[in-house]
């Protein structure tokens, strides 16, 4: 019989036992304790944030204010959490996600990029890019005067990014949070020749039911259709979600409104620096060829993606710095 692998986990503590032949013998130990001890030491905030153990083993940052709680997984610098006090949870996270190194989050608001969908020139290439399945580095949490609380996090170029991209970068991620949600992801070329990349906040908005949504602000824009070949069309009346929807609407730069009956609210996206809006929910064909997704959760969620992509891609020249913004707030209707 081939070896047995037991994965033990508590909050702090991550054991790996080989129990072949009965033998018990430990094989590795990894002990999360003084890592974690030393992220609190450093970042957390008496009463308003710390650092845990999360999911699947993953370090995420805890915060917890009178004005809303949320929560970032390290793991691609990944909101999974938001909740404006007095208000339902507003970011989807599916039941079936992948916690795993390596791997991406579905759900939360994964940061897509250097690329945008399938890498054109190797299709072994992570989807959507790399920075959104590697971990990143927590730089600093910081409280406002106004009770937001800041979380800053952090990657750049190294010899893994090198296998996928061979350009010289850095980015910095900065999450307010309070009653609303502000994400600025700043990207900077720290090499000696240009390069050109794509960005989107691939935000999961959750919904009551996706079948009574209406996404406004869009009306009159043009998009490209991907379930049609990314045929360009052009959005008449508000957006509604009768089937699989792949939309990427192109020249937007206003805000867009997901108006959620089922819950009684509207969700509004507003954006700076952002030249395209993506429009995604699976729908039930699509839900059900993706693992990390349960056949019925497209229904509780709504995807509206800030984004530079496909044409909007940014160029950036050495030591250039180029920084998009993406604010999330909520009222009831």
């Amino acid at each position: 019989m081939g070896a047995a692998i037991r994965v033990l986990r508590n909050a702090k503590r991550i054991a790996v036992t080989n129990l072949s032949a009965g033998s018990g013998r430990i094989l590795a130990v990894m002990d999360t304790t003084s890592r974690i001890d030393e992220l609190n030491r450093r970042f957390g905030v008496a009463g308003v944030s710390e650092v845990l153990v999360g999911n699947g083993g993953l370090p995420k940052v805890r915060v917890t204010t009178l004005l809303a709680s949320a929560e970032v997984y390290l793991h691609g610098a990944q909101v999974t959490l938001w909740q404006p006090a007095g208000a339902e949870e507003v970011i989807f996270l599916s039941e079936k996600s992948h916690w795993q190194d390596g791997l991406a989050i579905r759900g939360g608001i994964p940061i897509c990029s250097p690329w945008f969908g399938e890498k054109a020139d190797d299709p072994k290439a992570p989807s959507h890019g790399f920075v959104r399945i590697r971990e990143w580095r927590l730089d600093g949490v910081a409280v406002e005067g106004d009770g937001t609380v800041n979380v800053i996090c952090s990657t750049e170029s190294d010899e893994a990014s090198r296998r996928w991209w061979p350009h010289e970068f850095r980015m910095e991620y900065r999450i307010a949070i309070g009653k609303s949600l502000q994400l600025e992801l700043a990207v900077t070329n720290t090499g000696n020749s240009s390069f050109e990349f794509a960005e989107a906040l691939h935000t999961y908005l959750r919904v009551g039911d996706a079948r009574t949504v209406m996404v406004r602000g869009l009306e009159g824009v043009t998009y490209q259709d991907k379930t049609d070949g990314n045929r360009e069309k052009i959005q008449v009346g508000a957006l509604t979600f009768a089937a699989t929807t792949d939309n990427v609407y192109l020249d937007t730069r206003g805000a867009v409104e997901v108006v959620d009956p089922a819950l009684r609210r509207t969700i509004r996206t507003e954006k700076r620096n952002s030249g395209t809006t993506v429009v995604w929910n699976p729908g039930q064909a699509g839900a059900a060829a993706l693992a990390d997704l349960g056949d019925d959760e497209w229904k509780s969620m709504v995807c509206v993606e800030t984004s530079n992509i496909r044409a909007a891609s940014v160029s950036l020249a050495p030591g250039q710095k180029h920084t998009m913004t993406a604010i999330l707030s909520v009222a009831s209707i």
